[in-house]
């Protein structure tokens, strides 16, 4: 049977015009770190060019010599910047720093992944194969909704969760601000582009205006 982690793994769905505190599960993902514009940044383009080949390679390299087939995973991103305002109200993306990711099984080890690795790179056409990576990520506890539209639109959202409910719930930021895109962007129309919304957090005293603003990098 075809595993969809999307359907066994809770957080890969929230709620649509709220916020909901969750708990992360740790899961392993490939990974490529870049900085810049996405929509001109040559150095995205490679990175998705480069993430997506060794994704499906590696599940059909699963399904084939494990016989454990299961459905790619959408693709996801960590966002940050040294001035988070460039994500809420100025959002100069040109400041903007990220790392795409995929996320891989559990039974996939170090030796799969390099044997997937060596395929990729000999059939070509992998651009940032250099800076790919497999690596876990801990989350853990965070915040989370679901996006219906534009990303350009998401900038309202996020200052409610990053200054509104958060610290309402006694909660700080405490890692990078996470995207789930779960819409095609390239066969999907701008205002229905659905994405889940996610910023770690921590437990904490709020005491002062200054604290709500941190953002631990």
């Amino acid at each position: 049977m075809k595993v969809d982690f999307k359907k066994q793994i809770q957080t890969y769905t929230a709620p649509r015009g709220r916020f909901e505190v969750v708990t992360v599960p740790d899961m392993t993902f490939l990974m490529i770190d870049g900085h810049g514009d996405p929509n001109t940044s040559a150095a995205y383009r490679d990175a998705l060019a480069t993430i997506y080949p060794v994704a499906y390679k590696l599940k059909f390299f699963s399904k084939n010599e494990l016989d454990r087939d299961y459905t790619v995973m959408p693709l996801e991103a960590l966002w940050w910047s040294t001035d988070m305002d460039s994500f809420t109200s100025a959002r100069d993306k040109s400041q903007w720093d990220w790392t795409v990711m995929i996320m891989t099984p559990d039974w996939i080890t170090d030796e799969h992944y390099d044997a997937t690795r060596r395929t990729v790179e000999r059939n070509g056409g992998a651009p940032a194969l250099h800076a790919l990576r497999r690596e876990t990520l801990s989350e853990g506890l965070a915040v989370q909704t679901l996006h219906i539209g534009p990303y350009d639109d998401e900038g309202p959202v996020l200052d409610r969760m990053h200054y509104e409910f958060i610290p309402s719930q006694s909660l700080r930021m405490a890692g990078k601000h996470h995207e789930v895109y779960l819409s095609d962007v390239r066969r999907t129309a701008p205002d229905k582009l659905k994405t889940i919304l996610r910023q770690p957090v921590t437990q904490a005293d709020i005491t002062s205006p200054s604290e709500k603003l941190t953002l631990i990098q």
